[in-house]
C-alpha cells in the first residue's frame, strides 16, 4: 500500500475506516455536492457524517472523519482507469490472455505452418520445376534433336532425309533459344516422325477382299470433263500387319492417317487391274510399290499419277 492511501505506521483498522468514510461520501452524492461546495463547511460535513455513523451504531473519531473528507477531496481510494495507450492495451491483453490466448496460438500455429509450407516447400518446388523446365528447353530438347539427327544420318540411304533433318534441327534449336517450347517440341516430333518413316518397310498392295472396292473413278470438281482413276491400296508389313499412314488428300489438301486410300493411276492401269480381277476374282499383279528401310518414299512398280484421296 502506498503513502497516498495511509500514513506509514497507521493502524489497518483506521485505514479501513477512512476508506469506508470515503465510500459513504461517494454514495451520498447529494451530501457531498451540498457540503463540499464550500471548504468552510467541512466542520458541518463532519457533524453530519458523525450522525450518519451514529445512526448505524458506529462511533468514528473526528480525525478519521477528517481523513476521509481529505481523501475524497484528493481522490484517494478512488480508482481512475489508466489513460489509453500501448502499455494499457498490452496490459489488458495480458490480463485477458485466457480468453484469447488459445485461439491466438492456434491461429499463429496455422500461420507458421502455412508460411513454412509456402516458403519452405511450395516456392522451392516451383523454383525447381521452373529450373527443370528451363534446362529441358535449353539443353534437353536440343540434345534430343542432336540424337535424332545422328540416328537419321546413320540409318538413311537417301541424302534428302539428312537435308530435311538438318533444317528441322536448325529450326528447333532456334525455337529453344527463343524460349519457344512448343516450337522446339514440334521439331523433336518432326525428327521422330522422319526417323520412323525411314525405318518403315512395307508393300503397297491393291485391296482385294470381299466388300471392299479395289478401285473407283471420279469426276474432279475443277474439271468435270475429265475422269480420275484410283486403285484402293493398303500398306502391309512383312509380318502381315496393315499400317496406318498419313496421306495427303489431293481433293481437299488435308492430311489424314488412314489404313486404306486411293492412288491415282492412268486409265490403262485401272483397266488392266479391273480385267485381272474379273478373270478369276483374284488380282495377280496386286503390288503397286514397295517402301524399303532407309528410304523415305515408295518405289512404285507401276505407273502412278502422283495423287491420292482418303475418302470416296
Amino acid at each position: 500500500m502506498s503513502d497516498a492511501t495511509a500514513k506509514p505506521g497507521a493502524p489497518l483498522d483506521e485505514v479501513m475506516l477512512a476508506m469506508d468514510v470515503v465510500d459513504t461520501l461517494r454514495h451520498r452524492q447529494d451530501l457531498v455536492t451540498r457540503e463540499l461546495d464550500g471548504a468552510a463547511r467541512e466542520k458541518q460535513l463532519i457533524e453530519r457524517l458523525r450522525s450518519v455513523y451514529h445512526d448505524q451504531g458506529i462511533e468514528v473519531p473526528d480525525h478519521i472523519l477528517k481523513e476521509g473528507v481529505a481523501a475524497l477531496a484528493e481522490s484517494r481510494f478512488t480508482y481512475e482507469p489508466p489513460a489509453p495507450g500501448l502499455g494499457t492495451t498490452l496490459a489488458r491483453l495480458y490480463v485477458g490472455r485466457k480468453s484469447w490466448g488459445r485461439p491466438a496460438l492456434i491461429a499463429l500455429g496455422a500461420v507458421l505452418l502455412l508460411s513454412v509450407g509456402y516458403f519452405g516447400i511450395w516456392q522451392p518446388y516451383q523454383a525447381g520445376q521452373a529450373e527443370q523446365a528451363r534446362l529441358e528447353l535449353v539443353e534437353g530438347l536440343p540434345a534430343q534433336m542432336d540424337g535424332l539427327y545422328q540416328t537419321i544420318f546413320e540409318e538413311t540411304k537417301v541424302q534428302s532425309a539428312v537435308v530435311q533433318a538438318e533444317a528441322i534441327v536448325q529450326r528447333g534449336k532456334a525455337f529453344a533459344s527463343e524460349g519457344n517450347r512448343e516450337g522446339a517440341e514440334e521439331a523433336v516430333a518432326s525428327l521422330t516422325a522422319l526417323r520412323d518413316q525411314l525405318r518403315q518397310a512395307y508393300s503397297l498392295r491393291v485391296v482385294n477382299r470381299e466388300g471392299v472396292d479395289s478401285g473407283f473413278w471420279t469426276f474432279p470438281e475443277i474439271n468435270t470433263d475429265a475422269t480420275n482413276y484410283y486403285l484402293v491400296v493398303e500398306a502391309i508389313e512383312a509380318n502381315g500387319d496393315v499400317l496406318s499412314l498419313p496421306i495427303l488428300n489431293e481433293e481437299n489438301g488435308e492430311t489424314e492417317v488412314v489404313s486404306m486410300w486411293g492412288v491415282r493411276v492412268p486409265e490403262s492401269i485401272y483397266t488392266a487391274v479391273a480385267a485381272d480381277k474379273r478373270d478369276d476374282g483374284i488380282i495377280q499383279g496386286n503390288e503397286v510399290g514397295r517402301k524399303q528401310d532407309g528410304f523415305l518414299d515408295v518405289e512404285y512398280l507401276m505407273p502412278v499419277m502422283g495423287g491420292a484421296v482418303t475418302r470416296w
